[in-house]
């Protein structure tokens, strides 16, 4: 069962827009960050949650998407996330570390446990995202999570070792993603 959670929770980046997802849900699913591990426990994460279709277009246009994806510049209208989370440090807490990661993939597998989806963006027009949410400068943004109900299928490609590890897309718009094979990834020593 998490195994099939786990696998399951890739980076999706096309939505059902109009599947809207709850403030007690995206606060829910902020639970999760905020419960997990944090390096001596300085818990310095803070969040802002948007499930508001305003605020949303807020802050889309502040996010680069899919990198390798050239001939994409992110989700259409009717395809774009219906909540976000940004995951904050703050500065007067302390550095986070790697907790925002934690953070955040805990989150995502909490999305998939409610049949969403959601992607890890750290591609961000920062200081414009910052200005046009109002964030005072006591916080820094680390990462942005884009959630909904996804409306793509992503492929786990295995590939051998030395072959091309960049994510594509197929003539039916299915998302590949290669991964090494486990006899790869294994050392020993």
């Amino acid at each position: 069962m998490f195994y099939d959670l786990v696998v399951s929770n890739r980076s999706y980046r096309r939505f059902y827009e109009e599947h809207s997802i709850s403030e007690g849900r995206l606060l829910e699913l902020v639970n999760y960050g905020r419960l997990s591990a944090s390096g001596a426990n300085k818990q310095p994460l803070k969040y802002i949650i948007s499930s508001d279709k305003e605020k949303n277009q807020i802050i889309f246009p502040h996010l680069l998407w899919a990198g390798y994806l050239k001939d994409w510049s992110g989700p259409k209208e009717g395809e774009r996330p219906s909540g976000y989370i940004i995951i904050l440090q703050d500065k007067k807490i302390g550095t986070s570390g790697v907790d925002h990661g934690i953070a955040a993939q805990s989150i995502l597998l909490g999305a998939r446990s409610m049949d969403l989806g959601g992607c890890m963006i750290q591609s961000i027009k920062r200081d414009e995202l910052q200005t046009a949410l109002h964030i005072p400068d006591q916080y820094e943004i680390l990462l942005v999570l884009a959630l909904g109900k996804p409306k793509e299928v992503v492929i786990i490609e295995e590939i051998e070792e030395g072959e091309d590890i960049k994510y594509w897309r197929d003539e039916r718009q299915e998302h590949h993603v290669p991964k090494r094979k486990m006899k790869d990834v294994v050392l020993t020593l």
